[in-house]
């Protein structure tokens, strides 16, 4: 299903079967289980890690999208030629008889042959320990017996990432070979966090790597030097090349994990090995883990669990459409690359993270509205204990170490009265409210007094026109020279505040709280006319005033002139009257609305303006410099529904992965994820990908999908039900949950616009919730 050239999808979504290891980029799937987790290219290349990819990264990668020749790699040796190969395709790099690789939820599996040796490698994560298992079947497809010998090769990490000093680093680590448990050991003792003391490199390293495989190895290896040979090369190791390890351990290597098995293989035998990579405490059985999963068929079992979870999960909501691109995209890969790309694993191979950011996970964590609410609350209040108790937040901040850099932007502390407000809606769970959560300078507040201290916080923060100061940035990191002199503002940032006052007067009227009800309802009016007094530029909304005073986004400017999110918000938050709406609306999708979806501004900056920031510095066309930045693409999506855009699905349509996938040697990502990034006009590569995985997009695309597109919004009423699929499109059907009830929503193209429940049609087109039943049939008649 949508073949093109490198790849499909297979029948039941689940899976992207790659047919070539020569993608134009690497193409690679993002294994999580929350804690533990993996990255794997398309090559073989890749990284493990666990609770923080960048400060507790455990093997060594380093970010070359080119050359991809960093990971964790297995070789085959035939004995009796000397030939050998690998099952992926890095690092030997040899041509392959046969070749497929299926990236699935979970898991991918590399189905090769080489000299008539077929292999099948599964990597994937156990769904509740710190462990990756590798499970490698070799079959021997040749009329003789074979003979072969397997080299593991990886480099240890331990710690932060990447470790630029090697020489230093290599110095703190020591490794042994553990011959009962057919198991390398890996320690490290420096950890770059700080100790009890705040004292810097003076704390161990607190976990124990091991590498190990069921099937006791004939000999192991700990040093680089003695693997690849001075001045060797991981295409051609000298152990690989001789055909022997060195058994060489402790604490003066350059450390690696390699261990060495010989089989033989009769014409038409299989046999299968089980390795096992990961990092454990000092509280955590190494020794169980091993028992457990060294098992073939315990590993098997491990691996369906971890399938029946994800799609237990991910099938919570479901829609069926004539457009079977627009069903892959929704029912599988948004949900499965904003859970356990962005949230659970927060990296990727364009960005190698591991910090939460307070406004990123926080809207990625809406995915969860649609398939676990309780996640989303879980989230919330993950952030809400890392602000402090003026209302100011992390931007983003570490696990494991707790450190962050506390936020000069306008936008952060915003997004957590924003989802609540989502949640909310969503659940109606009004008592989350009163839920206590700590400051995290000392003191609790309710959720409630933790949303309004972020209002307040703003409110208290406001320019000459009496907009909200943009501070180091807003939403756009890279405008982060516009208000560095406490006077530049954003009018975008009045655009999202005022819609979340008008939300909030809902909330305080649920929080019992008459006095800042009244407050908010006038500070939202005093906004909105100084947005359109002074943020109004005749045919769209300009995007901020510099410090000097200057307008940002003005017909004024020579490049730079519109920018999207001023008029797509203008729309989405209701500060623009109709005819600005109209205007701003024409205005976007005259300039910015391109075939390869909405540019974030036109033209492109091709000279740095330093009163603006480093967007500005980007190459023409290029991220944020007037290229796709995909996530505001998608608001872009939403304002067109709320425009009554009858091309809504076109514009969606314009950016999606799989079709723009269909041309893959212009787009270059992958056909099954959103990407960060496409270059806009000014660029040329117009077309081309980037960034892809690590990006707030996926749970927002999932968002303009659901309810720009079907027009399935929740409110506080219930669900409202203004679906915008294309003429073509006679019949759409979707299972969603709602409070607790599942809702069965069939939208039919009947030339009568109406909407009936069980039987009986309604009035108006708002759902209300049911809370006496377990499912509810609704049919939506357009």
């Amino acid at each position: 299903m949508f073949d093109n050239g490198y790849g499909f999808f297979s029948d039941d979504y689940r899976e992207y079967i790659i047919k070539t290891p020569k993608t134009p980029r690497p193409w690679i799937n993002v294994i999580s289980n929350g804690d533990y987790g993996v990255v794997v290219s398309s090559t073989g290349s890749g990284y493990s890690w666990r609770t923080h990819a960048s400060l507790n990264r455990i093997t060594r990668w380093n970010q070359d999208i080119i050359k991809d020749d960093w990971g964790k790699y297995i070789y085959i040796r035939d004995a009796s030629t000397g030939f050998f190969w690998s099952p992926t395709w890095k690092p030997v790099c040899a041509e392959p008889q046969s070749f497929e690789l299926s990236h699935g939820l979970g898991y991918s599996e590399f189905r090769t042959q080489y000299f008539d040796i077929f292999s099948r490698l599964r990597i994937f994560v156990a769904k509740n320990d710190p462990v990756e298992i590798w499970q490698l079947t070799l079959k021997n497809n040749s009329n003789k017996e074979r003979k072969l010998s397997l080299f593991t090769y990886l480099e240890w990490n331990l710690g932060a990432a990447p470790d630029w000093h090697r020489e230093f680093h290599r110095s703190f680590i020591e490794t042994e070979y553990v011959e009962d448990k057919n198991c390398i050991l890996a320690r490290k003792r420096l950890w770059e966090l700080v100790n009890e003391k705040g004292q810097h490199w003076n704390r161990d390293w607190e976990y124990t790597a091991f590498f190990a495989s069921n099937i006791t190895p004939v000999s192991a290896e700990g040093s680089k030097e003695h693997f690849i040979g001075m001045y060797g090369n991981v295409t051609s190791p000298k152990a690989v090349v001789e055909g022997k390890l060195f058994g060489v351990f402790g604490k003066w290597e350059d450390p690696i994990a390699s261990l060495q098995h010989e089989i033989t293989l009769k014409p038409g035998e299989e046999k299968t090995l089980i390795y096992l990579l990961g990092a454990v405490k000092t509280d955590e059985s190494l020794e169980e883990i091993l028992r457990i999963y060294s098992s073939k068929t315990r590993a098997e079992e491990e691996l369906e669990s971890v399938k029946t979870y994800w799609s237990k999960l991910l099938d919570r909501f479901s829609v069926e459409t004539p457009d079977k691109a627009f069903d892959i995209m929704n029912n599988v890969w948004l949900k499965y690359q904003a859970i356990s790309g962005r949230l659970w694993g927060r990296t990727a191979y364009y960005q190698t993270g591991g910090a939460y950011g307070f406004r990123d996970q926080l809207q990625d964590s809406q995915i969860f509205l649609y398939l676990d609410p309780e996640q989303t609350k879980k989230q919330i209040k993950l952030h809400a204990a890392h602000q402090f108790s003026s209302g100011i937040v992390y931007h983003w901040w570490h696990p494991l170490s707790e450190e962050g850099n506390v936020s000069g932007y306008s936008d952060d502390l915003l997004w957590l009265p924003f989802v609540t407000v989502r949640y909310l809606k969503e659940t109606g769970d009004i008592a989350f409210l009163k839920e206590k959560v700590r400051f995290c300078d000392g003191g609790e507040g309710s959720i409630y007094e933790h949303c309004v201290r972020a209002i307040d916080n703003i409110l208290g923060r406001f320019g000459s026109h009496g907009l909200p100061l943009i501070g180091t940035g807003d939403w756009n990191d890279g405008m982060n020279a516009v208000g560095t002199g406490e006077k530049g503002e954003s009018v975008w940032v009045g655009h999202f505040l005022y819609g979340i006052l008008k939300e909030f007067e809902v909330v305080c009227e649920l929080a019992g709280d008459a006095e800042r009800k009244e407050e908010y309802k006038i500070r939202a009016f005093e906004l909105k006319e100084a947005i359109n007094r002074h943020g109004w530029d005749g045919k769209w909304y300009l995007r901020a005033y510099k410090d000097s005073g200057e307008p940002v986004g003005s017909s004024q400017n020579q490049e730079g002139k519109i920018y999207l999110n001023a008029q797509t918000w203008a729309i989405l938050n209701d500060t623009a009257s109709d005819d600005r709406k109209r205007l701003a609306y024409e205005s976007a999708k005259k300039y910015l609305f391109r075939e390869y979806g909405p540019i974030l501004f036109h033209p492109a900056y091709s000279i740095p303006d330093p009163e603006i920031g480093y967007l500005t510095r980007y190459a023409p066309g290029m991220r944020e410099n007037g290229g796709l930045y995909t996530h505001a693409g998608t608001w872009a999506v939403l304002a067109a529904a709320r425009m009554n855009d009858p091309n809504t699905y076109s514009i969606y349509r314009s950016f999606m992965p799989v079709y723009r996938g269909m041309e893959p040697d212009k787009y270059l990502v992958e056909p099954y994820v959103t990407p960060g990034n496409v270059d806009g006009p000014d660029s040329p590569y117009f077309g081309r990908g980037g960034w892809s995985w690590y990006t707030g997009s996926a749970a927002w695309y999932f968002i303009a999908g659901v309810e720009g597109v079907l027009g399935i919004l929740p409110t506080w009423e219930g669900l409202k039900l203004d679906p915008k699929i294309p003429e073509d499109w006679d019949q759409v059907s979707v299972k969603r949950l709602f409070r607790g009830v599942e809702y069965r929503i069939v939208i039919k193209r009947t030339g009568r616009k109406e909407i009936i429940i069980s039987g009986e049609k309604i009035d108006g087109d708002v759902v209300p919730p049911f809370k006496d039943r377990k499912s509810v049939d609704v049919e939506v008649h357009i």
